[in-house]
């Protein structure tokens, strides 16, 4: 899912009603401004980053050429916390040396030197506003002829309490392993995760539901599994799903985020994995103001473990 985790919503998606045929209308290139946006929390915390794109037509076809030109360049870019306001620098792939460019596919999860077109990002190159648990960020985006604007808020951070590597179900396996997590909810307060995990030093991946809120566990102490993350075209395989193999170092990538934040994952996940003529599909949920896409806060804690070798 590397590009689609990041450029998973470069369309304008339109969806069909459970009660009627619906075709979607086809939408000018440009018609709308996208917008991927994160300002970190905690530990590892990246910089205020942006990815701006332009929206496209429903049915359109994308390839390298088109994902080149749907990026946003010269636009103003600012980040505010309500004191201090921050103009974001554009930075593409073109623009940095090899080494830059896998330091750079490591933090944002993507395999930068296999896309094939100039990826681009606005980010606080001033390393002068950082994200702070409870603090909200407004987000401004001028181009030319458009404008949008979003806020959002750093949640509190609830950490994992522990973690533990357990035998799978069903037949014994002397390869494989479980993981499970233990947490500690805080009472009567609304909290939403995420998480994400990695492999050795593959890239950071959410897996297929990464997303949950605490309504059915509000308050309380719980354990629960944390499922291995994989490329969104990899082979499914029911035997092994999930599972992490003996001998490799993992990481987890644990995260709060806010209510709109949260909504945009569920419903992007939602579609993801409800596709085809019979399912079912909704809208995928924004808090961009005249645009599309995210701004979201989140604030986030690692945890890494080499997994068992028996």
């Amino acid at each position: 899912m590397q590009i689609l985790k990041r450029l998973g919503f470069l369309m304008v998606v339109y969806f069909i009603s459970c009660e009627k045929e619906f075709i979607p209308a086809t939408v000018a290139n440009g018609d709308k401004i996208v917008v991927e946006g994160y300002i970190e929390a905690g530990e590892r915390a990246l910089p205020p980053y942006v990815l701006l794109t332009h929206s496209i037509p429903f049915f359109q076809t994308l390839d390298a050429d088109r994902l080149q030109n749907l990026f946003i360049h010269d636009a103003e870019v600012f980040v505010s916390d309500g004191e201090k306001k921050v103009q974001l620098t554009e930075l593409c792939l073109e623009d940095l040396t090899p080494a830059q460019r896998r330091l750079a596919g490591g933090l944002l999860g993507i395999e930068l030197d296999s896309l094939g077109f100039n990826f681009c990002v606005y980010i606080d190159l001033s390393l002068s506003l950082a994200g702070k648990e409870g603090k909200s960020y407004s987000l401004t985006v001028k181009t030319t002829d458009q404008s949008v604007s979003a806020t959002t808020t750093i949640p509190k951070h609830v950490p994992l309490d522990s973690m533990r590597f357990i035998l799978p179900p069903g037949k014994p396996n002397d390869t494989l392993l479980q993981l499970r997590a233990f947490i500690s909810d805080p009472k009567g307060i609304a909290n939403f995760y995420r998480y994400q995990t990695q492999i050795n030093q593959q890239p950071l991946l959410a897996p297929i539901n990464s997303v949950v809120d605490d309504r059915l566990f509000d308050g309380r102490s719980f354990e629960f599994p944390l499922n291995r993350a994989y490329p969104r075209r990899a082979a499914f395989d029911p035997a092994t799903f999930g599972l992490y193999h003996r001998g490799d170092t993992i990481t987890i990538k644990w995260i709060n985020l806010d209510k709109a934040h949260y909504d945009f994952w569920n419903t992007l996940e939602f579609n993801a994995v409800n596709q085809g003529p019979f399912s079912s599909y909704t809208r995928i949920s924004s808090n961009i103001n005249g645009g599309l896409g995210i701004w979201g806060g989140l604030s986030a804690s690692y945890y890494k473990r080499a997994v068992p070798l028996k």
